[in-house]
């Protein structure tokens, strides 16, 4: 996708595309469990899935997949519900005096659709405008990351990266894009293994075309997935 249509896809969504909440919907006892308590009860859970479907749980290819399964869930790819896995971001002085606008383009992003718990895969792209700080280039990165391994919506992921660098940064001149490939589309149902989701969310000054136009300049899709 070149910069003319992201720019055109992105103002048909409008300036904020929005979901149902920029929150992950997390009950009030989501960690009263320890994660050893968590892995054994979603073991179960797996082990009886599998049952279920018809599978030889004895085998020697199988039996060990309950295990592996909910390690994987609460350990790696839904890690991020816990805020004690959050990134410490620090931030430094812009000593530099750079007052244009900073861009991390590329950002490799796997998370997981929370509608039929398959992968979604794709690149996420960030700017900001430092109004006096700045931020390590890798904690970018690992924001993208923390609010993937979780359950998501797309909408959301972008929201809550925005939200956050936000509140790192003490400035509203936030934005980012994600562009990504959700399983769900294409592998089941209608099975299109082409198409892609665009979502985008600018704060401050990205509320501006000019400013946004050269953010979506700078980022210029041309990935593949």
């Amino acid at each position: 996708m070149d910069s003319e249509k992201l720019f055109n896809t992105i103002e048909d969504l409008g300036n904020d595309h929005i979901g149902t909440a920029s929150d992950t919907p997390l009950r009030k006892d989501a960690f009263e469990l320890s994660d050893i308590e968590k892995i054994a009860s979603i073991k179960k859970d797996v082990h009886n899935i599998l049952h279920t479907l018809g599978l030889d749980l004895t085998d020697d290819s199988l039996k060990g997949t309950p295990t592996r399964v909910a390690k994987m869930f609460v350990q790696e790819l839904f890690g991020g519900l816990h805020p004690d896995r959050k990134p410490k971001a620090s931030t430094f002085d812009n000593k530099y005096k750079y007052k244009e606008m900073l861009v991390e383009k590329n950002i490799t992003l796997y998370s997981t659709c929370e509608h039929h718990l398959l992968p979604i895969v794709g690149k996420a792209h960030i700017a900001y405008i430092s109004n006096g700080n700045v931020v390590g280039l890798s904690k970018m990165n690992r924001i993208v990351d923390y609010y993937a391994k979780r359950p998501q919506v797309q909408e959301r992921l972008t929201m809550q990266v925005v939200q956050e660098l936000q509140k790192v940064l003490g400035t509203e001149d936030v934005a980012c894009v994600i562009d990504a490939k959700h399983l769900c589309v294409n592998s089941r149902g209608i099975r299109d293994v082409d198409s892609s989701t665009v979502t985008s969310e600018f704060g401050g000054a990205f509320k501006n075309p000019e400013t946004r136009r050269d953010f979506l300049d700078y980022i210029n899709l041309d990935t593949d997935f």
